[in-house]
């Protein structure tokens, strides 16, 4: 299979559409129908939990259950407090930076439809020239043009409305994705697109996959430690994004050396299950795939975490997509990359599906 021939022009028609819906953590459902109407042709059945997060199986009645996820929420805001004057304050809803904000345009999410307002940031000609006041949580606000509370309240804006920026999905320089929520969206796009290959080249697997896009990975990995409990897997490979620590202003020595461009970056970290690890790794090397390494010394802060230590021990491990500019409205990541994470959980696959008595993972 070649890389530069996996993604189809319905696959990125698929992935605009997917990134550039509003996905915040707890209201995370209209992304999730988008998803589950791309899976649906590619498996057996689709089900979905309290919360949200969707799955979609193949192979239902097998009795050995392997699990490839990403998660679907982003991050965004919630409105806090309204002023008497009409400003807006507002707190975190998952780890939204509050250096990036001010000046961002932004959609209030109300029962009315949308509500588009503004980070106001006080002129640079107005600020204190010997001490500048930096962006925070504290003194971040937004305009939505109204004199007063009541006007604000009037368009349907209360306290508990979540707020989510606009900015959409675009290609730089022909292979560069970017868009705010790639992190981790584009983890649901590449197990959904598994899922089109397995389909399409008429895999037959001898085990159950379960394709889980888990909702509230951004507050806590809450998504992933429910439905692992529901699905009670023996594998899951997870997906999600990590730091390409090649740009200014980060430190390899801390971070580690990652690059956009280079490769499925592949998690040693006590949550990762040693043998599960040594099987993607030699999927790699067998179909070269191109690769990079990370070490995370004691979580990998992913969905990983979640379901390796579930259910009495599910044998665990992390594919992640390189990404610049995590938690920002201009997150990047390079085609290839993602081409080269679909096809290594591809040929992950395979590989397990080749090794029918899963011993590997004892």
């Amino acid at each position: 299979m070649n890389a530069k021939s996996i993604l189809k022009d319905t696959s990125i028609a698929f992935l605009e559409q997917y990134l550039n819906n509003a996905s915040p953590t707890g209201f995370e459902a209209e992304g999730q129908k988008i998803w589950m109407d791309y899976l649906k042709p590619y498996v057996d059945t689709l089900i979905t939990d309290t919360y949200g997060t969707a799955v979609g199986v193949i192979n239902p009645d097998a009795p050995y259950k392997v699990v490839i996820e990403g998660h679907s929420d982003e991050i965004s805001w919630y409105v806090n407090y309204i002023t008497e004057d009409g400003l807006i304050y507002v707190i975190r809803n998952g780890g939204s930076d509050h250096q990036i904000a001010p000046s961002k345009i932004v959609n209030i999410h109300t029962k009315n439809g949308i509500v588009k307002g503004v980070f106001g940031w006080p002129a640079i000609h107005t600020r204190n020239r010997d001490k500048e006041e930096n962006p925070k949580i504290s003194n971040l606000f937004i305009d939505t043009g109204c004199d007063n509370k009541a006007a604000v309240e009037k368009m349907g804006i209360h306290v508990g409305c979540v707020i989510t920026y606009p900015d959409e999905f675009m290609i730089m320089n022909e292979n560069k994705f970017v868009c705010r929520a790639i992190d981790n969206r584009m983890g649901g796009f590449m197990i959904a697109e598994v899922a089109r290959l397995l389909h399409e080249n008429e895999v037959k697997l001898p085990f159950g996959l379960y394709i889980t896009n888990s909702v509230q990975e951004e507050v806590g990995l809450r998504g992933a430690e429910m439905i692992t409990k529901t699905i009670k897997p023996n594998v899951a490979i997870v997906t999600d994004v990590c730091h390409d620590t090649s740009t200014p202003m980060i430190d390899m020595k801390i971070e580690g050396e990652i690059k956009i461009g280079k490769g499925p970056v592949i998690t040693y970290a006590p949550a990762v299950q040693n043998n599960l690890r040594e099987l993607i790794l030699d999927a790699a090397l067998a179909n070269e795939i191109p690769f990079q390494r990370l070490a995370s010394s004691r979580v990998t802060g992913t969905d990983t975490d979640a379901f390796a230590y579930s259910n009495g021990g599910v044998a665990s491990a992390l594919i992640s997509l390189p990404l610049r500019y995590m938690h920002t409205t201009v997150e990047m990541v390079h085609r290839e990359d993602v081409e080269n994470v679909i096809k290594l959980i591809y040929e992950s696959l395979l590989k397990i599906k080749n090794n029918e008595s899963f011993s590997y993972f004892k």
